[in-house]
C-alpha cells in the first residue's frame, strides 16, 4: 500500500511539469499537419511548429533530451494512472461453482 501511496503523491507532483511538454508536442503536431495538409502551407512555412514539436530550439543534445523524457514521462503518467484508476474502480470478483458469495 506504501507504494500505491508513493507512486500517487509522485504522480501528483510530476503531472504538471510532464503535460506540459506533452501538450506542446500534440498540440504543434496537430496543427503542423493541419497546416500542412488540410491548409496548404508549404513545409518551410510551418517549419517553426515542427521545431516547437521536436524540441529543435533546445540544440542537438537537448533535443534528444525532449524527446526522451517526454516519452518517459508519458510513460510514467500512463502507468501510474492507470494504477490509480484501478484502484478506484473495483471490478467484481468471479464466483465458481460451489463457492458462496460473501
Amino acid at each position: 500500500m506504501n507504494f500505491i501511496t508513493n507512486s500517487r503523491q509522485f504522480h501528483k507532483s510530476l503531472a504538471p511539469w510532464v503535460f506540459l511538454p506533452l501538450f506542446i508536442s500534440a498540440l504543434t503536431g496537430t496543427f503542423y499537419r493541419i497546416c500542412k495538409d488540410l491548409l496548404g502551407y508549404s513545409r518551410d512555412e510551418v517549419h517553426w511548429l515542427m521545431s516547437l514539436h521536436e524540441g529543435e530550439w533546445l540544440g542537438d543534445n537537448g533535443e534528444l533530451i525532449y524527446v526522451i523524457l517526454n516519452s518517459l514521462g508519458l510513460i510514467w503518467m500512463l502507468i501510474t494512472g492507470f494504477q490509480m484508476f484501478s484502484k478506484k474502480i473495483s471490478f467484481p470478483k468471479k464466483v465458481t461453482k460451489g463457492e458462496s458469495k460473501g
